[in-house]
């Protein structure tokens, strides 16, 4: 049972130094992924091919002791293909269920956009609800259950895009990017001299997850940090920089991503850091700039940066 601070924070650090057995870097991703499975919550990676999305969802996983399932999304992928089918079993005469692979605790959604919207449903309803609907009958989806999905921002042509409403169903959006000079020197090197292997042994089970959740949404939140949080989202609503803010889904996520993000450095209790940190990430998709405001080179990113640095932060309670 993880009851301190010092103690959840051990564990967040035992986590991630198994999980960069096989990521070199990327600990504010890797932060990001595991503040996510601490609140529940999905993700959204955009980034371009070959930048670790895949490896970083494999190495969560065995860190964790989940099963894994990858879902390679195309244009004819059916519902089906994600959820599984019914079918009838010639031997028995009775109709069986062959569940499909989003009957896993982590997936890795892969490019999400290439499939049709009715595809895409399947995957988002299984999100929200934690279960899937068969030919009318329900099943349950087993606990940790976290979705990655990924998409590449650069190649659109052929593709379905998400909804606002969908894209508001994740908790987050992030995007590895490039190594640094001195991180793929490190790549190349550890490569080079063990071999490429993606096999690392748990560190934390599912009981362990359910303990460090329970912790995490028991971090106090001040009442000023509470204000913060929601002056931030509404400020969204009235920017003119923007035609779509961020809906209370923003507000509850923004709250709950900084319980966990205070969690994980140890602390019981919400700063004004914790949610600047997390600003962009749990509210920069939920947003929509104006035309006007792109060809200005504003983005979501930009924008949520100056509404940040425009509302007054709170001081801290003694």
């Amino acid at each position: 049972m993880v009851t301190d601070p010092n103690e959840f924070k051990g564990v967040i650090k035992k986590i991630k130094d198994n999980i960069q057995k096989v990521i070199v870097g990327k600990s504010d991703v890797i932060d990001s992924v595991l503040i996510s499975i601490l609140c529940n919550g999905h993700v959204l990676v955009e980034d371009v091919p070959g930048s670790g999305k895949t490896t970083l969802a494999r190495a969560v996983a065995s860190s964790l002791d989940c099963s894994f399932g990858r879902i390679q999304f195309t244009p004819d992928l059916m519902p089906s293909d994600v959820v599984g089918v019914n079918w009838f079993n010639q031997k028995s005469s009775e109709f069986e269920f062959q569940s499909g692979p989003i009957f896993n605790q982590i997936i890795l959604a892969d490019e999400i956009n290439r499939a049709t919207p009715r595809t895409q449903s399947a995957l988002l309803e299984s999100m929200q609800e934690t279960q899937v609907t068969v030919d009318g009958d329900s099943r349950s989806l087993p606990t940790p259950f976290i979705v990655l999905a990924t998409q590449n921002p650069l190649d659109m042509e052929g593709t379905f895009p998400l909804p606002e409403a969908q894209l508001d169903r994740f908790l987050m959006k992030i995007s590895l990017g490039y190594p640094s000079e001195k991180e793929e020197s490190d790549i190349i090197l550890r490569f080079h001299k063990e071999g490429y292997s993606e096999n690392i042994q748990p560190v934390a089970n599912g009981e362990t997850i359910k303990d460090m959740e329970k912790f995490s949404s028991s971090v106090k939140v001040e009442e000023n940090i509470r204000d913060y949080i929601i002056s931030i989202v509404r400020a969204t609503r009235e920017n003119d920089k923007l035609i779509v803010g961020a809906s209370p889904r923003g507000s509850l996520g923004l709250y709950k991503c900084s319980q966990a993000n205070a969690a994980l450095h140890g602390r019981d209790y919400v700063i004004p850091d914790d949610v600047k940190t997390l600003t962009n990430s749990v509210l920069s998709h939920r947003i929509i700039p104006t035309s006007n405001a792109r060809l200005r080179g504003f983005g979501g990113n930009e924008i949520l940066e100056e509404i940040v640095s425009e509302i007054p932060v709170p001081m801290e309670v003694s």
